[in-house]
Formats: C-alpha cells, sequence, structure tokens
C-alpha cells in the first residue's frame, strides 16, 4: 500500500496559521510580482475566484467580501514545507517527495496495521505539531493513492482519510473520477479517452492493456497496471541532478540602469553556483539573457541571449558570477527598457568528472571550504548574510511584493508577537 499526503491549499494555509483572525476569511496568495492568484482558500474558492486569475480582477471583492490577498512568501513556506516532510518521515521506512506539499509514503512494512487509524494519525500529528491540515490517501498504487486523496477532499473533506482497502471501496472511488482528473491524464489525452467512451477511471480500468497500449504508448499501459493494482510507477528516491539549472526573473518595474541590472545578474549567477553545490555539480557553460517588455508596444524591443564558456567546469560562486557579467556585458545595450534577465548553466557535470586545466593555479580546495561554511551559515542564520561584494544590498531590480507577510519562522527580527 501506498499513501499520498497532501496539505491543503498550502500557501494560504501557512499564512493563516500564523494570523488566526483570517479563519473563516477567503484567502489568496498571488504569483510573482503579484500578478495572478496561485492559491486559494476554500472560502476564496467559494467566492468563484479561479486559479490564475488576475489580481487586479479580485480588488473588488477585498471590500465586498473581506478578501484577503497576500505576495508569495516562499520563504516561509519552504521551511514549513520542509517541517511537513520531517514528520512524515517519521511514519514510515520510505519517503518519496513529490512537491512542495505532496509527498508519498511507502506502506509495505506496515503489514497488520489499521492504516486508515495510521492515517487519521498521520493528519492528526501534523495539524498539532505543525498546525498545517492535511489530506490523506491511501491505495494500492501511486496513482490509486493520488485518486483517494482526491476522493475524501470530494467526499469526506470532514474526515480528511481514504483508504482503499478493498475492492468495493476501489471501484466506488474510480467510478465517482472522471478520465481528466487521474494522475498522468493529461487533457488531450483525456479527449482522447470521451471520443471513444471512456468517461471514469473504473471504465479506463476495464479497457484491454493492447488497446491502451497501441493509443496510449507505454506510458498508458503503466497507468492501466496503476489503475489495477499493479505498481508500475517507479519511485523516486535520490532526484537525479538537473542537466540545466536557470535562474531568471522579471523585475519589480522596469529598468534601465546597467550597474543595478549587473548586480541582479550577479546575484543569479549566485544562486545558480549554490545550487550546483547543493547538487555536487559542475557546469561546463552559461546562458546569459536581457529582456524588454514585449507587452510594451510603444517602447523600443529587445531581447538577446550569448553563451559563454567556462575555462573549466566548477560551482564556485566567483567564477560563475565573472563569467555571467562578461556575458551581460555583452548582451546589454544602453538606452532601452528592461523588463527581466536571466542565465541558465548548461553542460553539467558531477563533481568528480570536472576537467582540471594544466595551468589552473586557483586553489580550488580552499574556495570550495570557504564556500562550503559560507553556505552553511547563510543556512542557518539567514540567505546571503554571507555574499560577494559584487551582488550587492540594495535590490532595486526585486520583484514586486507590496502584500508579503513576515517570515515568522527564519527570520528572527520577524518572530510572532503574542500579546497576553
Amino acid at each position: 500500500m501506498y499513501a499520498l499526503v497532501d496539505c491543503n491549499n498550502f500557501y494560504c494555509s501557512c499564512e493563516k496559521l500564523f494570523q488566526p483572525k483570517l479563519d473563516g476569511k477567503p484567502v489568496i496568495v498571488l504569483s510573482n510580482n503579484d500578478g495572478c492568484a496561485i492559491a486559494r482558500s476554500d472560502e476564496a474558492k467559494a467566492l468563484g475566484i479561479d486559479m490564475g486569475t488576475p489580481a487586479f480582477m479580485v480588488e473588488h471583492l477585498v471590500k465586498k467580501h473581506d478578501l484577503v490577498i497576500f505576495s508569495s512568501n516562499y520563504t516561509l513556506y519552504g521551511d514549513m514545507s520542509d517541517r511537513v516532510m520531517k514528520t512524515l518521515s517519521e511514519f514510515v521506512p520510505q519517503m518519496e517527495i513529490y512537491s512542495i506539499d505532496e509527498a508519498f509514503l511507502d506502506m509495505h512494512d506496515l503489514a497488520g496495521k489499521d492504516l486508515l487509524k495510521l492515517g487519521l494519525h498521520i493528519k492528526a500529528t501534523i495539524w498539532r505539531n505543525i498546525g498545517i491540515p492535511v489530506t490523506v490517501g491511501i491505495g494500492a498504487t501511486k496513482v490509486l493513492a493520488k485518486m483517494a486523496n482526491r476522493h475524501a477532499k470530494k467526499t469526506m473533506k470532514d474526515v480528511g482519510v481514504y483508504w482503499a482497502s478493498n475492492e468495493t471501496l476501489t471501484n466506488e472511488m474510480m467510478r465517482s473520477t472522471l478520465v481528466g482528473d487521474i494522475w498522468g491524464v493529461g487533457h488531450q489525452y483525456a479527449l482522447f479517452l470521451k471520443r471513444h467512451q471512456v468517461n471514469t477511471a473504473y471504465e479506463m480500468k476495464t479497457v484491454s492493456a493492447e488497446w491502451i497500449r497501441k493509443r496510449m504508448t507505454v506510458m498508458g499501459q503503466r497507468l492501466l497496471n496503476e489503475l489495477n493494482g499493479v505498481p508500475s510507477i517507479a519511485w523516486d528516491l535520490d532526484p537525479k541532478p538537473r542537466k540545466n539549472i536557470c535562474h531568471s526573473r522579471s523585475f519589480g518595474c522596469l529598468m534601465t540602469d546597467r550597474n543595478e541590472i549587473r548586480e541582479a545578474m550577479c546575484n543569479y549567477a549566485a544562486n545558480i553556483a549554490l545550487k550546483l553545490r547543493e547538487q555536487k555539480t559542475f557546469a561546463g557553460s552559461l546562458q546569459v539573457f536581457v529582456q524588454t517588455n514585449p507587452h510594451k508596444n510603444d517602447h523600443e524591443q529587445y531581447m538577446r541571449s550569448v553563451i559563454v564558456h567556462l575555462d573549466r567546469p566548477t560551482n564556485l560562486a566567483g567564477a560563475i558570477i565573472k563569467q555571467a557579467v562578461k556575458g551581460f556585458d555583452i548582451v546589454f545595450k544602453d538606452g532601452l527598457k528592461y523588463m527581466k534577465c536571466g542565465i541558465t548553466a548548461m553542460n553539467i557535470v558531477p563533481e568528480n568528472a570536472g576537467q582540471s586545466s594544466l595551468f589552473d593555479q586557483t586553489d580550488k580546495s580552499k574556495n570550495s571550504v570557504l564556500l562550503k561554511e559560507m553556505d552553511k551559515i547563510n543556512k542557518s542564520i539567514g540567505r546571503d548574510v554571507v555574499r560577494m561584494a559584487v551582488q550587492g544590498y540594495e535590490r532595486k531590480y526585486r520583484m514586486r511584493a507590496d502584500r508579503l507577510s513576515k517570515q515568522y519562522t527564519t527570520d528572527i527580527t520577524q518572530l510572532l508577537n503574542v500579546k497576553i
């Protein structure tokens, strides 16, 4: 058996946790630059606010329905997610973190236990210890566990746990699940299946394997196996290093100053170097780009990128920043209003596969130890507390976040104040 534990309306739940006065009120969280809704509380959903609704289209609901709007506080959400995942790992010997608010639990070594009772215990423990509401779905495969989680939200919201423990309960769940709501079935495949009178998960389960394999390839065959209780989707316990790492952000406002935009590029490059070190890899080349706003028809349009090859593969912040600046100086053009810039690390190889140069005089071991200590300090005290001087401090390029909440759990100066 497998379980999928999913945090309910996670971003909104994190905001409500530290502001109890929001209980019962509609809450939404906006995307980068306060663009559109990417998280909605149940109360906000009841108002008809859809995912992706632009912020300006819901402003009238603030006074009318007491709607509360937040900017994305990824530092807070990331820390709360880490707390949830660490708590979940105590219940099972093996766990796969699927996203910031979801995790699969392997329950095969828990034979003889009442999994419904365990699911309720998991839900109660997360709520008691962390304060985040979760839903637990349990099934014979990952697809069925995902389906059980959704079924619990739709039909057993007050309980928050559904265990498809036998064929009757599994079929009941599958009959109420449309093919478009099956994990792994995309929009086009959902339309294709409906055209062939396959409307529910139960109807898909009864389709012949040969028909599915012919029309939906081997991925469809695996999905069919999962629906029939045969685990066919591998566990991703150790995520593979990414082949490319990109860091790009739109500025909070259009920018023209070369030095301010270069500062943004240096910070993006430092972030790239950190991600490379975290996954123990080196980058062999960088792609650097700048871009104006394509939606401003009255502005001169410009977008240019360049690939800069590193002298040797590395994950040292100084080396990557240096090459990023070199690329930036090539692509930057004065007199324009820029909307964003970005950098992508390419030709990524494992640390032990990086080839050194015969004429390289850099003390790599010394720099590596220095950056390791810097990363350790920043992780324990706060991001970018220790940084390269070229990264600057003003950060005028920062994205707009006019409704940002406090970093209650990671910044000692923003701890929650309780009045007694």
